[in-house]
């Protein structure tokens, strides 16, 4: 079995799961850089692998890469159409709204004046996402009128394209913490507490991860979640609002190195697992 694994830098997360695939018999790893791609889009030269794992840290990058080499008959996981949702928080929030899976409520702009109006019919305090963007990087809280007219003029003043778009999220307040839960296939193999002061939960902005129980309720919404989006290896971001669990946002390129000892869950395992069920099933069709 060739594994084509489509990657930007090896961090940790890439690292635990070359490790797991190179402790698997009869697997061979071909390594793929993003950096280095240069493909006529007829003749490749496309690698001659099973299958790719996508583990790009540039989203825009890993886009077109995929729908390359499923355009070439070369299966994904994720598939294209799961990086293209998952990529836009817009996207992302139509799938979800399309399933009825419960998510805070969600306003799209265009303009400071449409976004300001949308802002205030909502009510403050609202979040004020990119429409593109991970990792809590560029998200605001907008507490009053004067903050919204300050940071709709910024966005609209830095003039890239992540920023032409108003994406406006219904505030949830939060138990001083959130939960990132990891589908696999059909199956919620973990999940975690992210806990802050802060407002922003993510680890990466400093949130603390503990382990959280496995739900029945946790499991429905994540399961329903990942096949909105069209299934796959897949995180998702959960609120414990006042009336219930609400999806937040769902990522496909998913981080989990603070999570496995958390868990308990060796979660590469299950990503490998998963990746050689896929290509076995691919083969034999």
């Amino acid at each position: 079995m060739k594994i084509g694994f489509l990657h930007s830098l090896i961090r940790k997360d890439e690292k635990l799961i070359l490790d797991e695939f190179q402790s698997r018999k009869d697997v061979e790893i071909v390594m793929i850089d993003d950096r280095e791609i240069a493909l006529d889009i007829d003749k490749g030269p496309f690698p001659p692998v099973d299958i790719i794992l996508e583990r790009s840290i540039a989203h825009h990058r890993a886009l077109h890469a995929l729908k390359l080499f499923e355009n070439a008959g070369i299966p994904c996981v994720n598939r294209y159409e799961v990086a293209d949702t998952c990529g836009s928080k817009f996207l992302t929030s139509l799938a979800l709204q399309q399933h009825r899976v419960p998510q805070p409520q969600v306003r799209i702009a265009f303009t400071e004046e449409s976004a300001l109006k949308a802002i205030e019919e909502m009510g403050y305090p609202v979040i004020l996402k990119p429409s593109i963007g991970s990792w809590g990087r560029l998200l605001s809280k907008i507490n009053d009128r004067d903050a919204a007219e300050s940071i709709l003029e910024h966005k609209t003043t830095l003039g890239s394209f992540h920023h032409s778009i108003f994406y406006i999220q219904q505030y949830i307040p939060k138990p001083g913490r959130d939960i990132r839960s990891f589908v696999v296939g059909n199956t919620c193999i973990a999940a975690i507490y992210r806990t802050s002061s802060h407002w922003i939960t993510n680890t990466a902005r400093g949130g603390h991860a503990s382990n959280c129980p496995i739900t029945q309720e946790i499991a429905g919404l994540s399961l329903a979640a990942a096949r909105a989006v069209g299934g796959g290896i897949v995180a998702i971001d959960i609120l414990e609002s006042p009336n219930g669990l609400l999806v937040n946002e769902v990522n496909y390129t998913m981080e989990f190195k603070n999570s496995i000892t958390t868990t308990g869950v060796n979660i590469p395992a299950k990503i490998v697992d998963y990746t050689l069920s896929v290509a076995r099933n691919e083969t034999h069709e």
